[in-house]
C-alpha cells in the first residue's frame, strides 16, 4: 500500500510541475497579447492589426461608459478616437496582474497612465490614470481579447505607485 500511495503522490507532482509549466507558459501569453493591445494603442494606424490580438466578438467598454460589441464596432470607435482627441495620445501600462481562470480564460488588470488629451466633453485631462480589465480567451492556439473594460482614476492606486 506505502509503493500505491507514493506513486499516487509522484503523479500528483509531476501533474502540479506540468500544469505550473502550462500556466506559466500561458500567462506570457496573455500578457503578450494585452501588450499587443497598448503597442496598437501607441502607434499610428495601430488598430489595423487587431484580429492579431482580439475576437470577432471584442466587447469594449470605454471610461466614459460607453458599450460597443463585436471587433467591426469596436475597432470603428476606437479608430475614431485615434483620429481625433486621442491622436498623438499614449497610453503606458505601470502594471500588470494576470490571473487564469481556467486553461483558456485569462483575467488581466492593468493600471497605466495615459498622456494628456481634451476629450469629446471638451475636458481637458492632464494626469491620467486608469485601470482596465481584460477578459482574454485562447481560441486555437492563439490568446485574444475578447472584453476590456477601462475606467479612469483620478489618482493611481498605491498598488500602482
Amino acid at each position: 500500500m506505502t509503493n500505491v500511495k507514493c506513486a499516487v503522490v509522484i503523479s500528483l507532482m509531476a501533474f502540479m510541475a506540468v500544469t505550473n509549466a502550462q500556466s506559466s507558459g500561458s500567462e506570457a501569453e496573455v500578457r503578450q497579447t494585452v501588450e499587443a493591445f497598448y503597442t496598437a494603442f501607441n502607434t499610428p494606424n495601430g488598430f489595423e492589426r487587431a484580429a492579431e490580438f482580439s475576437t470577432d466578438d471584442w466587447n469594449h467598454i470605454n471610461p466614459f461608459g460607453g458599450r460597443t460589441a463585436g471587433r467591426d464596432s469596436v475597432l470603428e470607435e476606437v479608430v475614431a478616437a485615434h483620429r481625433t482627441f486621442l491622436k498623438g495620445v499614449t497610453d503606458t501600462v505601470t502594471k500588470m496582474d494576470v490571473r487564469m481562470a481556467s486553461p483558456d480564460v485569462a483575467v488581466a488588470t492593468v493600471t497605466s497612465d495615459l498622456s494628456p488629451f481634451t476629450g469629446p466633453d471638451g475636458v481637458r485631462r492632464a494626469d491620467n490614470h486608469q485601470i482596465r480589465t481584460f477578459v482574454v480567451v485562447k481560441r486555437g492556439t492563439r490568446w485574444l481579447i475578447m472584453q476590456d473594460q477601462n475606467t479612469f482614476v483620478t489618482t493611481p492606486p498605491p498598488s500602482a505607485r
